[in-house]
């Protein structure tokens, strides 16, 4: 089984934000800034890739590209015949700076391995976390990167399951993202082995709490997302980062590290705190910082499928 020549799709993947804070590995939040692939079969084999925006000039333009290895994985799972692939990508989500862009890339080829199989296999949603969370490593990026929203994301003797929950309005995020870069296997090995029980059973009460101040309760934002499990641990890695978060957290502002960092993201309970939020880091960084005030993506990854994307070329 072959998927035909000249089939394209094109899909859209939103950043994502892991942990929040307390809840580590387990909650995600998908952010509405977007990197965007066109994916199309080509009669050669092998893959060309050709990047505009970020990565540009950085990331792989072979078969070694995550993007690629992702379509690849997608169709090897569906037992089809490995084609040649032409993408074209046009990235906004920041690399390395804890923004999810690795998930970001695993689940747009993924998508657009289930889009070129439209019509012939079925990749259901079950399958794609399955698949993504083995390229990645753990769940909690690539769940909201697929389903949108709040996802709480955890591992079975079946292989990983996800539940998505809708954040309330009054939630408004912003994401402080630094010039300076931080890989998440370092940041991972500056965390011990094990904890005292006491900064667990911690964790715990502020992850729950944290689910229900997203939901139903902002104003109870600052509370939730304290933590005790990998923040401090890495501060030594993001010193900014971690001196920028007490400040903000000081004004009464719910500042975590967003994923492996070195970004911030502030949960504000309404649109205002953001920009007292932005003027902090203006007047208080020693360095660059962009300030993105981004909504919650609640879609997830889309893809446009091949027979739409003929009709349409644009």
């Amino acid at each position: 089984m072959a998927v035909p020549a000249g089939r394209a799709v094109r899909v859209r993947v939103p950043a994502t934000s892991a942990n929040l804070g307390p809840g580590f590995d387990s909650l995600g939040l998908a952010l509405a800034v977007y990197d965007e692939v066109v994916v199309r079969v080509r009669p050669e084999p092998g893959a060309t890739v050709t990047v505009e925006g970020v990565g540009a000039g950085e990331v792989a333009t072979d078969d070694t590209n995550l993007v690629v290895q992702a379509v690849r994985r997608g169709l090897a799972h569906a037992g089809v015949e490995q084609p040649g692939l032409e993408l074209h990508a046009v990235n906004a989500i920041a690399h390395g700076r804890g923004m999810g862009s690795s998930a970001a890339a695993i689940v747009a080829g993924l998508m657009a391995a289930r889009g070129l199989l439209a019509g012939v296999v079925d990749l259901d949603a079950s399958t794609l976390l399955t698949l993504a969370t083995e390229m990645e490593g753990h769940p909690d990026n690539v769940a909201p990167a697929l389903f949108g929203g709040l996802t709480i994301a955890w591992m079975t003797a079946e292989g990983p399951a996800v539940k998505r929950l809708l954040v309330h309005r009054g939630v408004s995020p912003v994401v402080f993202v630094p010039t300076s870069t931080l890989s998440t296997k370092l940041a991972r090995s500056l965390q011990p082995a094990s904890v005292p029980h006491e900064d667990a059973a911690f964790n715990v009460s502020r992850s729950a709490l944290l689910v229900a101040a997203l939901i139903q309760s902002p104003e109870l934002l600052l509370a939730a997302t304290e933590d005790r499990l990998h923040q401090s641990y890495r501060a030594s890695a993001m010193p900014e980062t971690d001196a920028l978060i007490g400040l903000l957290r000081q004004h009464g502002l719910a500042a975590v590290v967003s994923g492996a960092g070195p970004s911030i993201l502030v949960l504000g309970s309404d649109p205002a705190q953001r920009l007292t939020a932005a003027d902090l880091v203006e007047r208080h960084a020693q360095s660059d910082w962009r300030a993105l005030m981004l909504a919650v993506d609640l879609g997830g990854a889309t893809v446009v499928p091949h027979s739409a994307l003929e009709a349409d070329p644009a």
